[in-house]
């Protein structure tokens, strides 16, 4: 397979970077998949390991830094908002489909954690996309923030989200807030707290990724709380489905997703992977990345 670098503008003329991978000796077009990471992560925090079984299975895969992230342009920097990320997938697939390696009939989106909600909007929305992999995503913002965030602390929360506000409509710049903190610090906010995603953050920063950042907008956590992308998940059929799901995920927390599947319409698969979310891309990786593999070639290739 081969790697270069890429780099393409949305529709509101922002320009997103990352990489195209081909497949050896491909003749003619091939099948594509798009994907980019989940919240406040960087393309070199292993999306370059899952694009490279997808290339050795004889699809292209664009794989792209969000917005504001990364090599990535856009700002404010270190913002994530759910709804620009949605609209910058059906950007990254109108631009592979104008790539004269692609065939455009035969796209397949995948995204994991915050990008595996996004995936699950845009199958529905977006019909040029057909067959989707939505790893351990998000289904429920509020829900899962009410999850995560202590009873206690709850209105305390909600008040960080209004003074910030405030504060950016009397011209001041955003708040920022960082992504995870160490365990041994329960009190200290932070955008994802629990102690697998201190560890998995800061161990893939310093092997993996130096460009990641430990910080988000504050706003970013707001807009967290106001996401529901599994309202679309009956919309995706007949789109086929398959959603990568941990055993042990109480970040993404598992018993939603759950729900939400059974939500779906055929054609649909589940795979359950022993562990907790961040497994997906180490310990299990193999089953993780094989089973969107196969996903993807039943569904493009065969």
């Amino acid at each position: 397979m081969s790697r270069k670098d890429i780099e393409f503008k949305t529709e509101d003329k922002v320009t997103l970077r990352g990489w195209l991978y081909l497949p050896d000796e491909s003749k003619g077009t091939v099948p594509a998949i798009v994907m980019a990471h989940g919240y406040s992560a960087v393309k070199e925090m292993y999306l370059d390991k899952f694009a490279e079984v997808f290339a050795a299975a004889g699809l292209a895969v664009l794989v792209y830094d969000n917005r504001n992230f990364g090599a990535s342009e856009g700002e404010p920097r270190q913002e994530i908002d759910p709804w620009a990320q949605v609209r910058d997938y059906r950007d990254a697939i109108t631009f592979a489909s104008s790539l004269p390696e692609i065939d455009d009939t035969r796209i397949g989106i995948w995204g994991s954690s915050y990008s595996g909600s996004h995936v699950l909007v845009v199958a529905a929305i977006d019909r040029r996309v057909k067959c989707v992999v939505s790893q351990v995503p998000m289904i429920k913002g509020l829900e899962n923030a009410r999850r995560l965030v202590r009873a206690d602390i709850w209105a305390a929360v909600r008040q960080m989200f209004d003074e910030d506000r405030a504060a950016r409509y009397a011209g001041k710049q955003p708040a920022m807030i960082p992504v995870v903190v160490p365990p041994d610090t329960p009190f200290e906010p932070c955008a994802l707290p629990t102690p697998d995603s201190w560890q998995w953050f800061i161990d893939t920063y310093e092997q993996r990724a130096p460009s990641w950042k430990n910080e988000v907008t504050l706003r970013s956590v707001e807009m967290f709380h106001e996401y529901e992308p599994g309202v679309y998940v009956p919309a995706i059929s007949p789109t086929p489905l398959l959603m990568v799901l941990a055993r042990e995920d109480h970040l993404t927390v598992v018993d939603l997703a759950l729900a939400a599947y059974e939500e779906a319409r055929e054609p649909k698969k589940l795979v359950i992977l022993n562990g907790g979310h961040f497994g997906a891309y180490v310990e299990t990786f193999d089953e993780s990345s094989s089973a969107g593999r196969d996903w993807f070639v039943q569904h493009l290739l065969d």
